[in-house]
């Protein structure tokens, strides 16, 4: 094989392993650490308002925690927001965040 051939497919190599680390590494749970730190920036749980794999925890059936919500907007997968804004964020179809998980 070429030197540049070599060059390349390492190169190809060293992405794909860097963007399978970084994936292992969002779909995580949250550490303690991480979730003190969202509590003493006064954030809090809003549920049915995070984005397809975007989610911080809380997926639901057949998911695992951080990064594995199904589709946008999962009424049991939830995010952290800005404390006291959940209730007040709309969603398209007009519902809103919530505190607690919302059945579909």
């Amino acid at each position: 094989m070429s030197a540049k051939k070599t060059a390349v497919s390492s190169a190809l190599l060293a992405s794909a392993v860097a963007t399978l680390l970084a994936t292992a590494a969002q779909a995580a749970p949250l550490t303690k650490a991480e979730v003190s730190a969202a509590v003493a920036a006064h954030k809090e749980k809003c549920f049915g308002v995070a984005l397809k794999g975007q989610n911080d925890c809380a997926a639901g059936p057949g998911t695992t925690c951080q990064g594995t919500s199904t589709m946008d907007f999962q009424g049991n997968s939830w995010k952290f927001v800005q404390g006291g804004t959940c209730t007040n964020i709309t969603v398209p179809g007009g519902g809103h965040g919530s505190l607690t998980p919302i059945s579909s």
